[in-house]
């Protein structure tokens, strides 16, 4: 199951792994771990996205090698069977990029919390500042599915032979162009022939939990994305379109695939 309940959740404390993968955006100036210091949800293990990128890519974000992903499960006690559940303080969108990256080393048992740590405290359901005493794994063996990511030449490649739909999970603004990018020294604009679906609207506002999957389907065929067929999925960063993937997912049952570059690499100026 790819997402769990918040109810699910505490029913199965003990027995489970959990990450707080809480990541924001750099304007929010909210500091990911110091907030997790200060409570998270009993038994969650902090998890930075920046730390666990590729330190020696130029772009944000970009997945490290399956050796670095092999090393830093065992560091946190991770074994092949478990349940790993993952959840953010924030929009889902750094959660369902850590479960991507599971899904994408082969990790069979991922599941992010629907609603986060946002409705958990809605709820008023439980937290701690108490950290985790973590004994590392004796192995852990990875299965890499190398084509749940696409890269810049097979993006360029695409946009000729249209072998997949490219959807977008930025903003419509940013989108179109109508606005700047966040990040200095990237021009305006979006990938030739692709679609838009910013991230956000897959979610509930009130509940911050996904919609229905009738909904989903509706808000990609409003989109004019097929989600019967292949699709890619894009951002800024290579994050929020890991929302995207959730929703295809969701719809589909299959794998999601992401251009991991996203507009930090392809629209450099």
């Amino acid at each position: 199951m790819n997402l769990v309940t918040t109810d699910w959740l505490e029913s199965n404390l003990d027995k489970v792994k959990i990450f707080d993968a809480s990541w924001h955006m750099p304007s929010t100036k909210r500091n990911a771990k110091k907030e997790y210091d200060e409570k998270h949800i009993r038994g969650a293990m902090f998890w930075d996205v920046n730390e666990h990128s590729d330190q020696n890519s130029p772009y944000p974000h970009m997945m490290s090698n399956a050796d670095y992903w092999t090393k830093m499960l065992i560091s946190y006690g991770i074994k092949n069977e478990d349940h790993i559940i993952v959840y953010d303080f924030s929009d889902l969108y750094s959660s369902c990029r850590l479960w991507f990256a599971l899904k994408y080393f082969g990790h069979k048992q991922v599941s992010v919390l629907d609603g986060g740590l946002k409705k958990w405290l809605k709820e008023n359901r439980e937290t701690t500042n108490k950290l985790e005493k973590i004994q590392k794994s004796n192995d852990y063996k990875i299965n890499e599915d190398t084509d749940c990511i696409k890269n810049k030449k097979q993006i360029d490649e695409n946009i000729k032979n249209l072998s997949f739909q490219t959807v977008d999970a930025r903003s419509r603004e940013r989108f179109e162009g109508k606005v700047d990018e966040p990040r200095p020294g990237l021009k305006r604009g979006c990938i030739t022939g692709s679609r838009n679906i910013p991230f956000k609207n897959c979610i509930d506002s009130e509940s911050n939990t996904f919609k229905k999957k009738s909904e989903l389907i509706k808000i990609f065929n409003q989109n004019n994305v097929d989600p019967s067929k292949p699709i890619v999925f894009t951002c800024g960063s290579g994050i929020t379109a890991c929302v995207l993937g959730m929703a295809y997912s969701l719809i589909s049952g299959k794998n999601a695939v992401i251009y991991d570059g996203s507009w930090s690499e392809y629209g450099e100026k």
